[in-house]
């Protein structure tokens, strides 16, 4: 079937170590760009991290591409890769679906956590994945956002915490709504240490993620119309009995009405993000 040779994201990933910009053999040839429908080259498209060359959507990147096009060469040094997901209320099936997701993204949970250098500059990154149980912020993902924080504030290095989420993972309850206030604990003492807390939100950020510490960075970006809100649009709507902009919850409208400092092209970020860092390791 010609749908079988659409790109899929959700792919298992090989375990041989690809070179930086190499086309990945088992991806397929083509991808069909969900927003202008546009047959594209994967291989091309690989090179453009994911974003469409005719009408320059930005489709699902991986969390370790990312990282990959982001930090120095050689440089990082992956962290937490210990912590992993429980299932604290005998969710059913939830052990089985942490172990499918495993599986197919080759990750152990929703988000990485990496020290290195980006353009020269030290720093912490932390990359969720939407791939992996949509992004959702359970315990580990806290407890690895959190450490992740304290790590940084340990070393007096700045974080920039790239969100892609569907908000708290229903399989773990209340405890995952714990995640809001511990990771924006552990932001607020790397805060007081003076130190730069940069929060890139990515399509979509939802959720507990965006009410806690997706919102409270330093600097607030955001990538080219990313999905940003808490409820979704159909239930606010329902709510406050009126029609909502058809741009409502985009990340465009959000700068426009001041929740972000900028939008940026995921081809721009390395560059922006590397000004960012310089001018902050000038100031200290």
């Amino acid at each position: 079937m010609l749908r079988d040779l659409f790109f899929k994201l959700n792919k298992k990933v090989n375990d041989t170590k690809e070179e930086p910009g190499v086309f990945q053999n088992n991806e397929s040839i083509i991808t069909k760009c969900p927003n202008c429908k546009k047959i594209l080259y994967s291989k091309e498209l690989y090179k453009r991290l994911n974003v469409c060359s005719n009408c320059d959507h930005h489709l699902m990147i991986s969390s370790t591409d990312r990282m990959e096009a982001l930090l120095d060469e050689g440089s990082e040094t992956r962290l937490f890769e210990g912590v992993t997901s429980v299932n604290p209320l005998d969710f059913p099936n939830y052990e089985s679906k942490l172990e499918s997701d495993k599986e197919k993204t080759g990750l152990n949970e929703a988000v990485i956590v990496s020290e290195g250098t980006l353009d020269g500059s030290p720093v912490v990154i932390a990359i969720m994945d939407a791939r992996f149980r949509m992004g959702s912020m359970g315990s580990a993902v806290g407890e690895k956002l959190a450490r992740a924080f304290n790590h940084a504030t340990e070393k007096r290095l700045p974080v920039i915490v790239f969100t892609a989420s569907g908000g708290a993972r229903m399989q773990e309850g209340i405890i995952s709504l714990m995640q809001m206030a511990k990771v924006s604990v552990a932001v607020e003492r790397h805060s007081s240490a003076g130190l730069l807390y940069i929060a890139y939100m990515t399509n979509p950020t939802t959720g507990g993620v965006s009410a806690s510490f997706a919102s409270v960075g330093d600097i607030n970006l955001a990538e080219s119309g990313a999905l940003i809100g808490f409820a979704g649009r159909r239930v606010i709507e329902e709510t406050i009995k009126e029609k909502l902009p058809d741009d409502f919850q985009t990340a465009e409208f959000l700068l426009k009405h001041g929740q972000l400092d900028d939008v940026v092209d995921r081809r721009s970020m390395r560059d922006y993000l590397s000004r960012i860092l310089s001018m902050h390791s000038e100031v200290k």
